[in-house]
């Protein structure tokens, strides 16, 4: 295995894939059908990535709000906007060329394990990971750190050396949940994330196929 890294987990909105097409559309629907004022495209396309509770609460909503809004939005999504999505130029050949190198690998994403296993299969990319994980389907498990702290429990299992792992992802909250667990990140400079968003990271990558020389 030619790698520095024991296993590579991998964000997925933002990084594998640009989903925010159908996030930002499925949300439009859902503030419109409960009553509430749609917010702006950018305030919209921030909700893409980190866990959707908290960005239903920083809009103030109590938790009986905050569930009634979850399912309004999943039935929605998971309805229309889950393939609503493109994988970014590259990602596949990067997925294909860890996995030839032999380097086990895992999504760590705060999307839902649902929909985010319908889009690797529907992009052809499931056959190219170890392991999905995500949220949990009820958004329990959704914080990025209990995110990564299953992905590693689950390749662990596997029999997957796990003590040198490192993660890809575009958002801050991709590099402090990595480093509740001591993991390393590599910043996707091609998502969703802020330039200032890479602070605390062990390298960046302009473009997907930037990783190559990185992880491999």
């Amino acid at each position: 295995m030619s790698s520095p890294f024991s296993a590579i987990l991998f964000d997925l909105d933002g990084t594998i894939c640009d989903s925010a097409p159908g996030i930002t559309s499925s949300l439009t629907y859902t503030f419109e059908r409960i009553g509430v004022p749609v917010p702006s495209p950018a305030t919209l396309l921030s909700f893409v990535g980190p866990p959707i509770l908290d960005s239903f609460r920083s809009m103030g909503m109590d938790e009986d709000q905050v569930q009634h809004t979850l399912q309004v939005y999943r039935e929605h999504y998971l309805a229309h906007g889950t393939l609503d999505a493109r994988v970014y130029p590259g990602m596949p050949e990067v997925l294909r060329r860890v996995r030839e190198a032999g380097v086990p690998t895992s999504t760590a994403t705060s999307k839902p394990e649902t929909p985010a296993t319908y889009i690797l299969e529907h992009f052809g990319l499931l056959p190219y990971l170890d392991v999905v994980t995500g949220a949990s389907d009820d958004e329990v498990r959704s914080a990025k750190a209990d995110v990564v702290a299953e992905a590693l429990r689950r390749l662990a299992a596997r029999g997957v050396d796990v003590s040198r792992p490192v993660l890809v992802g575009d958002r801050h909250h991709d590099v402090e949940g990595a480093a509740a667990h001591g993991v390393p990140v590599v910043f996707a400079e091609w998502g969703y994330g802020s330039p200032a968003e890479a602070a605390g990271t062990i390298a960046r990558a302009a473009e997907p196929l930037d990783l190559l020389p990185i992880l491999l």
